[in-house]
């Protein structure tokens, strides 16, 4: 145990962000750099080492949370490392963009605010960074077995690095210019500036995975190919199938998914463009959807420069404790203020979108909403309450509905789908077709960083006992784990 009285000697500290007029003039991370370890040792010690840790069970990747707050308040970043990798490969993407069901389990958190899981976990693999004590792992030896990975994000990469060090020759194939899939155009750099992803990539390719950017299977190589080419195949793409709008004025021009709009702003840090081909630079955004997607292009939309920024939610605003359906401990849907949140605008909850308006030559101009209410469990639009709002950018960030069924890569396979729509697969990850296997949010749907990831270490598990007949490789879920941290 880290210090028995540690969590009675010490309240909760979080990461220091940068002032707001100092940041928006940037595409850096918000946080304050090196803030985080002068106080981390004290916020580590506030772990009480619980006999039944729950955070392990909050933590879809398993993480031994208790373990690594004790060697970081010993300030022993070695062990902490070491520990931290045990489960988790990427903890420098989690501990930037998960939304920490960890925490909402501590046991500290029922009746005191929760240990700062996710700042410690950041600040150990940052300082293990920093120390050049994260070092490639190669494999003793080769199997002679080669696996396809067909997409290069959290699940793509974590299920790519496990079968690697496994000794399997793998070669990923991600369909756009880089590698990273979300992480890298769908995440703006003031979330996490994309050298964190870099550097992991080098790192991959030490230990000896190999890259195929600019390649999408189903399209320019066909699935059929590419199975008699390798003798395993783990599919990796995503649910990347965006929740459409279907409302007048649609087709007009300035409407947007989030992702025609967030990968160009990235773009521009990448140095691909000057100036964004999609920018909210003098404009009134609006944006549709109030998960961490809407978030991301609000503020994108504030570093354009926008004239405004309202964001629209249809449901009605959570609360800010939690509700008697999502006890103690469960991920509760709490009312959050991001980052991008503290920089400005307006969030408007309980409205509907009916129409866009544009102008004479096709530009969207005015977005027209009115109030929804829940009666006797059903939507309702409210009477009287219709009003517009100006917009000249609009971004339609609702989510999504499953693996991009466009390029042909599910029939190509001849892959089954689940009564949801994602791609099905049994106990080992592995789909109906022999030597397939499926990960992340292509097989799970539209789901957390967190659980990517633990999904493409577990289909990488499946994936070596088809190829070995067995294997020493880790699997912290199963394909049916369903629970409230989604």
């Amino acid at each position: 145990m880290a210090d028995p009285k540690g969590f009675l000697n010490h309240g909760r500290e979080v990461a220091k962000s940068r002032p707001v007029d100092v940041r928006l003039k940037d595409w850096n991370e918000v946080y304050v750099p090196g803030s985080l370890l002068p106080i981390i040792s004290k916020q580590a010690s506030r772990c009480m080492d619980c006999g039944i840790p729950f955070c392990h069970n909050g933590c879809p990747l398993g993480n031994l949370i208790p373990e690594w707050n004790d060697y970081a308040y010993r300030e022993d970043w070695s062990a902490a490392s070491e520990r931290l990798h045990a489960t988790n490969n990427f903890p420098e993407f989690t501990g930037r963009l998960c939304p920490a069901p960890c925490e909402s389990a501590c046991v500290l958190g029922i009746n005191q605010p929760a240990v700062t899981i996710k700042n410690v976990e950041v600040s150990i693999i940052d300082q293990a960074w920093d120390a050049g004590t994260v070092a490639p792992q190669a494999p003793e030896r080769l199997s002679g077995k080669t696996v396809a990975v067909i997409g290069s994000g959290p699940a793509g990469l974590a299920a790519a690095q496990q079968l690697t060090r496994a000794g399997h020759t793998v070669a990923v194939y991600e369909r756009a210019d880089r590698v990273g899939g979300l992480l890298r155009y769908g995440i703006p750099e003031f979330k996490m500036e994309k050298r964190h992803i870099n550097r992991r990539i080098e790192q991959m390719r030490a230990e000896g995975t190999r890259f195929r950017t600019g390649i999408e299977i189903g399209r320019d190589l066909k699935a059929t190919d590419l199975k008699k080419r390798y003798d395993a195949v783990v599919i990796a793409a995503g649910a990347t199938t965006a929740r459409d709008l279907p409302v007048p004025g649609r087709e007009l021009k300035g409407v947007h998914q989030a992702m025609e709009y967030l990968p160009l702003a990235n773009k521009v840090q990448e140095g691909d463009y000057v100036t964004s081909p999609i920018t909210a630079e003098g404009k009134h955004v609006v944006v549709i959807g109030g998960g961490d997607t809407g978030a991301d292009c609000v503020g994108t939309a504030h570093r354009q420069g926008a004239a405004s920024v309202t964001q629209l939610e249809i449901m009605p605003r959570p609360g800010e404790d939690r509700a008697p359906h999502q006890p103690w401990p469960t991920f509760p849907m709490l009312y959050k203020v991001t980052s991008a949140h503290e920089e400005g605008g307006e969030r408007v909850y309980s409205v509907s979108t009916t129409h866009f308006e544009g102008d004479e030559d096709g530009n969207v101009q005015w977005l027209h909403l009115v109030e929804v209410e829940f009666v006797e469990g059903r939507l309702t639009q409210k009477p009287g309450t219709e009003r517009k709002i100006p917009a000249q950018l609009v971004t339609l960030a609702m989510g999504f509905t499953g693996t991009d069924r466009d390029n042909g890569l599910v029939e190509q396979f001849g892959l089954e789908l689940d009564e949801r729509g994602n791609v099905a697969r049994d106990a080992d990850f592995q789909t109906n077709v022999p030597g397939v296997f499926v990960a992340g949010d292509a097989g799970r749907g539209q789901s957390l960083i967190v659980w990517a990831i633990a999904e493409g270490r577990s289909a990488a598990r499946g994936c070596d006992r088809f190829l070995t007949g067995a294997s020493d490789l880790p699997a912290p879920i199963r394909p049916t784990d369903r629970s409230l941290m989604v």
